[in-house]
């Protein structure tokens, strides 16, 4: 007997079983659900990032305060310049892309070689950076003082600039003056059995008192923001008065403990966020050096295709955006 196929009415069409879906490969298809899901993940901590933010609105770090280094160019404070070059780095290593996907289309080896291998620059150059910055603001430049509630107390100095009073950072190794402690690290052997503390901070909270105390011009800044967009900072009195009764522990850098920036937060979601996006894009050069070795060797001219730089093209143009929110969530607002 002849076996019959009943019909469905949808033969012929985009979505009829036949075809591929809008004209996309399966590889391309799969590299769009990733991206999608991957967009998600990362509006999920962003949106983490400005709920919290919003919480402790009123005493976030300003970030032309935190990030304000450049490689090379020490003791010189350069808010965000640093971060908009790795920004037009990033962004340029995307306009490579383009260029090579489109040499691509056009079975130009030559041009798809260098444009991958710029490509894989900008991208090397931009996780350097970030390992760069993440080291910057791990070791911290001026350290500070943990208050028992967990705020966080900066030292400086009041100076004139252009006719308008400003306050000017001191670091705590500038003013600490040296006390004989017998402080001694908490082991399991000399304290709780189940139990170890951890590093010891390189002063005490009465080395710092003392040398605040020594210094007549010192002060202390809240981290607190006032009215005028500035961090509060207290009188001569206050300063003493607020080391001495409530100061717990002279922090310097950051950890996902503390930070000597202003909340503890606001580095648990540096370290996160931008640790998420940087391994994107390390994960992104990866995949550029295997497709760029493969096109030097003629994989793709031989396939007559070079979709597979397509697709790689699709992720770093997606990893390049994420940029743009990171940075901006961060760096900009």
């Amino acid at each position: 007997m002849e076996s019959t196929v009943a019909s469905t009415g949808t033969e012929g069409k985009v979505w009829g079983g036949g075809n591929k879906p809008l004209g996309a490969s399966y590889g391309k298809l799969m590299m769009w659900f990733f991206i999608v899901s991957d967009a998600l993940t990362f509006s999920g901590f962003l949106a983490a990032y400005g709920f919290s933010r919003f919480k402790f609105i009123d005493s976030w770090p300003i970030a032309d305060e935190v990030f304000t280094h450049v490689p090379f160019l020490h003791g010189q404070e350069l808010p965000m310049i640093y971060v908009a070059f790795m920004t037009f780095i990033l962004i340029m290593s995307s306009v490579t892309m383009v260029l090579a996907v489109d040499a691509g289309h056009n079975m130009n080896k030559s041009k798809v070689t260098i444009y991958m291998f710029l490509t894989i620059i900008g991208g090397a150059i931009f996780v350097g950076s970030q390992a760069w910055e993440w080291a910057t603001f791990i070791k911290g430049d001026y350290g500070a003082v943990q208050t028992k509630g967990g705020n966080i107390l900066q030292f400086g100095k009041l100076t004139t600039v252009d006719g308008e009073e400003k306050f000017k950072r001191v670091a705590v190794s500038d003013f600490v003056m040296t006390v004989p402690d017998v402080r001694r690290q908490h082991e399991r052997k000399n304290g709780l059995w189940f139990r170890e503390e951890g590093t010891l901070p390189n002063y005490t909270v009465n080395e710092v008192y003392q040398g605040l105390q020594a210094d007549p011009e010192l002060l202390v800044r809240t981290q607190i923001i006032n009215e005028d967009g500035h961090k509060t900072v207290l009188s001569r009195q206050a300063s003493l008065e607020t080391i001495r009764d409530d100061g717990q522990l002279v922090v310097e850098g950051a950890n996902l403990r503390a930070n000597e920036y202003g909340t503890a937060l606001f580095a648990d979601f540096f370290f996160f966020i931008t640790g998420f996006h940087g391994f994107h894009v390390l994960s992104g050069v990866v995949i550029n050096i295997i497709i760029f070795f493969n096109v030097l060797i003629g994989t793709y001219e031989r396939r007559g295709s070079y979709e597979m730089v397509e697709k790689v093209g699709l992720y770093w143009h997606f990893v390049d955006l994420v940029w743009v929110f990171v940075f901006t969530f961060f760096y900009l607002v």
